[in-house]
């Protein structure tokens, strides 16, 4: 299955304290976030993985060119803001198959990928990975019945729940009937809250560790929390000939 990562957001949050490059190359532990992140794609497998790109895009495509950690990379660049619906949208175009692992850019998750993926194959049904934390109040809940989910409460209500952790397994065909305009919307808030009930979205829970790095604090806090992670190599890692 191959994999996007939505990686093209302006980092806004983060500039103050990495300025000068995209969010997902600032630094972790030594390495940009995104090295780490791919490394940790291609040790559950993943060959091929769709790098959707906007804000300086040609700084991720000149660091990993078109293949990394043996996985084969492919840049969809956006000519202009597209939103994660719109860039979502383009990326799975250039996905093989017949569904795509999604995961954010700036957001590590040890997910459970091989029951992740044998999930999708015994039910096809579109898939959002949550996980409970203590304080839902900084992401928002996914309400849901058993597994199936059936909507979403706004972020600022404080206590334990379910939350989206921006990773999903969605079919390649998701935004088959959805209309070509607006061409830049949010998949979030535009998409999935009317759609995911109708499209019978379920969710799939992880105990896996998660850091999002898109905020100073935990920026700060993935250098050491990601310490260990930041030293895993493999072989076939660096930058390839395009």
């Amino acid at each position: 299955m191959d994999a996007v990562v939505l990686a093209g957001g302006f980092g806004t949050r983060l500039q103050a304290v990495v300025p000068d490059l995209p969010k997902p190359m600032a630094p972790v532990a030594g390495r940009p976030f995104l090295e780490i992140l791919l490394t940790s794609l291609a040790q559950k497998g993943v060959r091929c993985a769709v790098l959707s790109l906007g804000y300086k895009a040609e700084t991720i495509v000149d660091h990993f060119g078109d293949c990394y950690a043996g996985m084969s990379l492919i840049h969809e660049i956006e000519s202009q803001p597209l939103g994660t619906g719109g860039a979502l949208r383009a990326a799975l175009r250039r996905c093989d198959g017949d569904a795509a692992l999604v995961v954010n850019g700036d957001t590590f998750l040890d997910f459970e990928h091989e029951p992740l993926i044998e999930r999708w194959r015994r039910d096809s049904k579109p898939l959002i990975v949550g996980r409970q934390v203590d304080d839902a109040a900084r992401y928002g809940r996914i309400l849901v019945d058993g597994e199936r989910v059936r909507g979403f409460e706004e972020k600022g209500h404080r206590g334990a729940g379910l939350i989206n952790m921006g990773h999903y397994v969605l079919p390649t065909s998701l935004f088959g009937a959805w209309p070509a305009q607006p061409a830049s919307f949010s998949f979030e808030t535009d998409f999935l809250a009317s759609q995911a009930a109708s499209m019978q979205f379920e969710v799939f829970v992880t105990e896996g560790r998660f850091i999002d790095i898109g905020v100073p604090e935990d920026y700060r806090r993935a250098q050491t929390e990601l310490a260990e992670v930041a030293q895993v190599t493999l072989p076939t890692e660096g930058k390839q000939s395009r």
